[in-house]
């Protein structure tokens, strides 16, 4: 990891807005940033779980990252550095510490192969055996990882890095997303009449907004009509299939192995529990919680949890559960 100072750390909480106190001189520095149980004289830590309380009163570090209401338990060699929510800040220092930060070489493989109908902006890496179709715009910054296959019919927004083994085709990729190995954007959909079984063409795209993060070997398909849309600053995990015309809102969070049927519709600010499956048709509100390996085949409002197949109010899935276990 980088050698980071305290005046380091100041300049990216205050670039961030982010209220914080300490009595730590600007020229103290961190050689990493490590957990309570494992840090070191040299590091910088953080505290924001109560069930790591005794850890917190033996922590080794040099300074901690923490809430004011705790920082009474830190022993006198652990320095604190005071802020509201202890987990957000270390979720952005860890990118002052980050060595292996993909950035951009600006280099075109010559193994690789960019049609002539493709448009490639200034500082784009293209690495070996990668292929750019017709009708593709790349923008600044960006990187296409190996044995990629990119288009048609796709644009590539600014500082987004497209991992190993991708395909996408019929989307919009919008700026500093990542696409990680493996993952299939674009393609068309399951979708027939059941009768006949004849298939349905899918004509629609993709679009995943800005600051977001696809997982390996996820599959989004394409609209039937329209536009199948993962929202800002969202989160999807590994192994995740979305199927067409679903449409997810902002700062979602959806672990691995969730399945979601055909246009479902899903708010902001929603999580989803791993081997979760959602049926088609549905309306899940903002605020939404979906526990793991859970059912949902009803929509379901705003600020609810919910558990269990089918999946129902959390509370009520816990009494089911104890009656059960009464039972057994």
């Amino acid at each position: 990891m980088n050698k980071i100072s305290y005046f380091d750390i100041k300049k990216k909480l205050e670039s961030l807005s982010i209220n914080f106190d300490s009595s730590l001189e600007d020229e103290v520095f961190f050689k990493s940033i490590n957990s309570i149980s494992n840090s070191t004289e040299n590091d910088l830590s953080f505290f924001s779980n109560i069930k790591y309380l005794d850890l917190l009163k033996k922590c080794k570090a040099k300074a901690c990252i923490i809430n004011k209401m705790y920082a009474k338990y830190l022993p006198k060699n652990c320095i604190s550095i005071l802020v509201d929510d202890p987990y957000l800040v270390f979720a952005h220092l860890t990118e002052l510490f980050e060595i292996d930060k993909k950035l951009s070489n600006g280099f075109i493989s010559k193994l690789s192969q960019v049609d002539n109908d493709s448009n490639i902006s200034a500082n784009v890496q293209i690495d070996p055996y990668s292929f750019i179709a017709s009708n593709t715009s790349i923008g600044k910054n960006v990187i296409i990882g190996s044995n990629s296959k990119i288009g048609p019919n796709v644009i590539i927004e600014d500082n987004s890095i497209i991992n190993d083994n991708v395909t996408i085709i019929n989307a919009i990729i919008k700026k500093n997303c990542e696409i990680k190995s493996g993952a299939r954007i674009g393609h068309s959909g399951f979708g027939f009449e059941e009768k006949s079984k004849k298939k349905i063409t899918h004509i629609g795209n993709v679009i995943i907004d800005k600051n977001s993060t696809i997982g390996s070997n996820t599959t989004i398909d394409r609209a039937v009509f329209e536009t199948t849309y993962i929202g800002e600053f969202s989160q999807i995990d590994n192994l995740v299939q979305i199927a067409h015309n679903v449409v997810i809102g902002k700062h979602a969070i959806i672990a691995a192995q969730v399945g979601i049927a055909g246009s479902t519709i899903i708010g902001n600010y929603v999580k989803i529990g791993g081997q979760a499956g959602i049926s088609g048709h549905l309306k899940i509100g903002n605020n939404v919680t979906i526990a793991a390996k859970s059912g949902v085949t009803k929509s379901i409002l705003n600020d609810k949890i919910v558990a269990g197949f089918p999946a129902k109010d959390i509370n009520l899935w816990k009494r089911d559960m104890i009656k059960i276990g009464k039972k057994l």
